[in-house]
């Protein structure tokens, strides 16, 4: 008798914590994004320098709590950046510095370079019909960039996100549309830090786990 008592108390905590476990991870999605942008679409503007990108995301989405037809998750990113930029005006290098002449020849060079962010932000998504959301993500993350320009100096800065998106669910997929615009600076840790802009388009899946 306290045997098939313990068992099903076993059976009950099992059952309960299997539910639970489901629950959990219906609020998980994990996908991936791949995007490109530049800085010279709306609303930036400049004739100043190129930078051009390419990226690549894993995408982690938890949802955090509901409020009406509202979803609020956090968003977390590991990203992977490939930039190609190239000082258009030399004159933005001033005779102030002592070395700008071989400077100014140094940036107006085309360059690539690589970023490694671990972007971190709060995402507000709403359906709109049966299937079809919509969504805004705003993010912060620490970043390495490897090289140095006339605008930023080499090491630790911030990648900042604004991004509006689309989403459409087939079963445990989602297939996710996003515009949005992006900046890079290092707060005042390193100088140079005048930052670049970029305004981006990407895409991504994300399934239900």
């Amino acid at each position: 008798m306290k045997c098939n008592f313990l068992l099903l108390i076993i059976f009950l905590l099992s059952f309960n914590f299997s539910t639970y476990a489901q629950e959990e991870n219906s609020k998980l999605k994990i996908g991936f994004n791949y995007g490109f942008g530049e800085t010279d679409k709306f609303p930036f503007e400049t004739d100043d320098y190129t930078y051009d990108i390419q990226f690549y995301k894993i995408q982690l989405n938890y949802l955090i709590f509901e409020w009406r037809k509202f979803d609020f998750e956090i968003n977390v990113e590991p990203s992977y950046y490939q930039t190609e930029h190239q000082l258009l005006n030399k004159y933005f290098v001033t005779p102030d510095d002592p070395d700008y002449l071989e400077k100014r020849e140094e940036y107006t060079k085309l360059k690539t370079m690589n970023e490694y962010v671990l972007g971190i932000g709060f995402l507000i998504r709403y359906p709109i019909v049966d299937k079809l959301s919509v969504s805004a993500l705003g993010s912060i993350g620490p970043m390495y960039i490897d090289t140095e320009t006339e605008r930023m100096a080499k090491g630790f800065a911030f990648s900042d996100v604004l991004s509006f998106g689309i989403t459409y669910k087939v079963n445990k997929l989602a297939f996710d549309l996003r515009y949005g615009v992006r900046h890079v600076s290092n707060a005042e840790l390193q100088q140079p830090n005048s930052g670049y802009n970029t305004t981006n388009l990407e895409f991504g899946v994300l399934i239900d786990l």
